[in-house]
């Protein structure tokens, strides 16, 4: 596996002498938010990690190698839409194909984890996971995030599950699972563009340090990853019934083919950036920084108490 891995020199260096690292999937790059601003939200959200005293390690392929850490060339790579034909979306199921075949691609959630968890790097960042779609009872349309979670030791802070899925059924699936899902300074699965969503989650800590010793406690009994859902800024958050709406109308007027499997993600975003005029757009930067920041504290935080 160390063959097909390159570290950047400060994720090396920093792993190396056990400082704290912070892991950035690369998809919400190439395909979740739009030129330029998802150039300036990827170069801020390291900005982030770096003012908290942790290593950014943005994670992407690039002809079949799994780069960790991005220099300015490869974020604007990845970031310019003239070169999103030439790069694909990676998830578990053609992660193999597309190193074998030295081929360029932007990590999802559970290719991120799976990278993470080869190169030994606790603590990822996202906006929010996948998870079980809408109609999945009929469709079987469920993430491979979630299955991610049982494979891959690593914590996972996000904003909770995107509110297009169908949260209820994803805790459920969750819990099957055996997945932890801790709430910070929340009693609710957030929303993603909502802190709340009228689902109640078990565990609830309100410190950093309380989260760093549960994730710890978690890698060294159970062998699954952990979720940390922090609640969207309070002055960014929508209206989870509104946005609910939205997503029903954007499916409904939808054609088949620009909803199926991977495609469904992105053209809901894309829409629902366009109906709300760029609202929810916003929403999802702040939310993705707030999340920066918790994350790269609890990464922080994990290295002292290896200490």
């Amino acid at each position: 596996m160390k063959s097909y891995i390159v570290l950047s020199g400060e994720v090396r260096e920093a792993l190396k002498k056990n400082k704290p690292v912070v892991a950035f999937e690369s998809t919400i790059i190439t395909y979740g938010l739009p030129y330029p601003q998802n150039l300036k939200t990827a170069e801020e959200v390291e900005s982030i990690a770096r003012k908290n005293g942790v290593v950014p390690a943005t994670i992407s392929i690039i002809d079949g190698k799994i780069m960790v850490g991005a220099d300015e060339k490869l974020l604007k790579f990845i970031a310019d839409p003239k070169n999103k034909k030439r790069i694909d979306k990676v998830s578990r199921h053609n992660f193999s194909s597309v190193i074998a075949g030295g081929l360029h691609g932007v990590t999802t959630v559970a290719a991120t984890m799976m990278a993470c968890d080869a190169a030994g790097i606790k603590v990822f960042v996202t906006g929010g996971i996948g998870g079980v779609h809408r109609g999945a009872a009929e469709s079987f349309d469920i993430s491979a995030d979630l299955k991610e979670f049982e494979k891959s030791k690593v914590a996972v802070v996000s904003s909770g599950v995107k509110s297009i899925l169908d949260i209820k059924l994803t805790l459920e699936y969750l819990e099957t699972c055996g997945v932890p899902v801790i709430g910070y300074k929340c009693s609710e699965l957030p929303a993603f563009y909502s802190r709340k969503s009228g689902h109640k989650i078990i565990s609830r800590m309100d410190s950093v340090e309380a989260i760093a010793k549960a994730v710890a406690v978690n890698f060294k009994f159970c062998k699954s990853g952990i979720l940390i859902a922090n609640p969207i800024p309070a002055r960014d958050e929508i209206n989870s019934n509104k946005i609910s709406h939205l997503v029903d109308e954007i499916i409904e007027k939808a054609d088949p083919a620009d909803i199926e499997g991977p495609k469904y993600t992105p053209y809901i975003l894309e829409k629902l950036h366009e109906i709300s005029a760029g609202k929810t757009l916003k929403a999802n930067v702040a939310l993705i920084k707030s999340n920066a920041d918790l994350g790269s504290k609890i990464a922080a935080e994990l290295c002292r108490l290896k200490d």
